[in-house]
């Protein structure tokens, strides 16, 4: 097992167990270095408050999910000691050779054991499940009584206006919104949320009049509980109430589990990913973090999105995505229902470093066909139920100002305005951030990653830059 920093960081459940765990190793923290002859196992005491050392390791077995244990009481995991033995295998330090201590090699062989058996279990005929038929029924009734309740809502919006969407008007619909979790409707419970945020911030700021985005989630949000009332009507018609491929599941407020994704096949074995971008996003509708990675397929091409949702009540206990310099190779590939940028998920991998072969398979993928790429962006934001923008990477001839606007253009002389989405915030432009690149070979035929959207401002097509892709690194315009 290679390990690098990158990799170090990934396992790590947050910046400040990285920064802890570095420090330890730097000052020494760790004594009684002990490894096996295969390199799998690795072992250390480390110093810590109290008079007597913890014992931490580090097993690899498992490549791609390689178990860390350690005595301390603490809660995150790997904890800050972990993560310091993994920076002291990255520094080659003297590890000795030597047997495995008898509680850990007690602890090894439970594990093993534990995966004899699963290993056995999945050999062995699975019994069919009896499926309770009754209570997926009852959902289904109890979700399409909320729903109704929800059409209600939308169509007294719709007679009199956002406008009275204040006050008491508001704290009854705020009321009437909270209702829908009892109804498992969670997904229009946080656009109504999302739409009462919207319409309150235009209320306060007198001098902003435009209703357009609060209109753009009504419109979405009525678009959705029209297709999700005919969707659970067919499956109780049809008698058919299992989850299937259909990006309604997840907005009604459905969440997948990695063995739901494969049991309808949405997975690919042997992947390898390149993060193109990376960013932070608060939702205020839910109060959660979302951590937001974009990566390309080099098997294909596709762009994909990852996203960790850390809500704000349980900001400890979730382990914070950070940037990804290296390739990931991911045995297994699980990728949600829906179009566009799918949102992928996998558990376990293994990083090795970008080279230059990598860089110029993502840059052979790179779009050229530009009226192809605006018909695929049209196409996507039509969709009521899709995000009103599409990641691409697309070759371009050179980067130029016209007029006070920067603008893109290929060699057939046709441009692209580059502007940040408004909906992202003042946090996340990154036009600006152009014009402090290094030289100007980074402007001329190379490859631009980043988000094409409709701005309703002019009626124009738009590309908020995120990335430039050379043949030798990525430049990354956030973070």
């Amino acid at each position: 097992m290679k390990i690098t920093e990158d990799w170090i960081v990934a396992q790590a459940p947050n910046a400040t167990a990285v920064q802890n765990g570095r420090k330890l190793s730097q000052k020494g923290s760790f004594s009684q270095l002990g490894r096996t002859e295969d390199a799998l196992l690795f072992w250390a005491e480390c110093a810590g408050s109290g008079k007597n050392p913890y014992h931490t390791s580090i097993d690899f077995t498992n490549e791609d999910t390689p178990t860390c244990r350690c005595s301390c009481p603490s809660r995150q995991f790997p904890c800050k000691h972990a993560v310091g033995l993994m920076f002291e295998i990255l520094a080659q330090k003297p590890f000795a050779v030597a047997q495995v201590p008898d509680d850990l090699a007690e602890k090894r062989a439970k594990q093993a054991a534990k995966v004899a058996k699963k290993e056995k279990e999945a050999q062995t005929p699975e019994k069919p499940k009896r499926t309770n038929n009754a209570a997926k029924v009852k959902k289904i009734k109890k979700q399409l009584e909320g729903l109704e309740k929800a059409e209600q809502m939308v169509s007294d919006l719709l007679f009199h206006g956002l406008g009275t969407l204040t006050g008491s008007s508001a704290k009854s619909y705020e009321k009437l919104a909270k209702d829908l979790g009892s109804y498992y409707l969670v997904g229009a419970q946080t656009a109504f949320i999302r739409l009462a945020n919207e319409v309150e911030k235009i209320q306060k700021n007198t001098e902003k009049t435009d209703y357009q985005e609060a209109i753009r989630i009504l419109i979405r949000l009525n678009a959705m509980l029209q297709k999700s009332k005919a969707f659970l009507q067919e499956k109780l018609d049809k008698k058919e109430y299992d989850m299937e491929d259909n990006l309604l599941y997840e907005a009604l407020g459905g969440i997948w589990k990695l063995d739901e994704l494969e049991k309808i096949g949405s997975f690919q074995e042997d992947a390898q990913l390149v993060q193109l971008s990376f960013d932070v996003l608060f939702d205020d509708a839910k109060k959660e973090y979302i951590d937001r990675g974009y990566w390309m397929n080099l098997d294909n091409g596709n762009i994909y999105q990852t996203c960790n949702y850390r809500p704000i009540k349980a900001l400890k206990y979730i382990k914070a995505e950070d940037t990804c310099f290296e390739v990931v190779h991911v045995p297994k590939l699980f990728y949600y229902p829906g179009s566009g940028n799918q949102r992928v998920r996998w558990d376990g991998c293994t990083m090795e470093p970008m080279d230059s072969r990598t860089l110029e398979k993502v840059i052979q993928f790179a779009q050229t066909d530009w009226a192809q790429v605006i018909k695929q962006v049209k196409n996507e934001i039509k969709n009521t139920l899709s995000e009103k923008y599409l990641a691409v990477a697309i070759g371009f001839h050179k980067i130029g100002k016209v007029q006070d606007e920067l603008v893109l253009e290929n060699q057939k002389g046709e441009r692209i305005i580059l502007r940040d989405r408004v909906a992202d915030g003042e946090d996340h432009a990154s036009v600006r951030n152009l014009e402090w690149l290094p030289d100007m070979e980074q402007k001329e035929n190379q490859v631009l990653f980043g988000f094409m959207f409709y701005d309703s401002k002019d009626a124009r097509l738009c590309m908020q830059p995120y990335s430039i892709i050379t043949k030798e690194q990525i430049f990354r315009l956030q973070y």
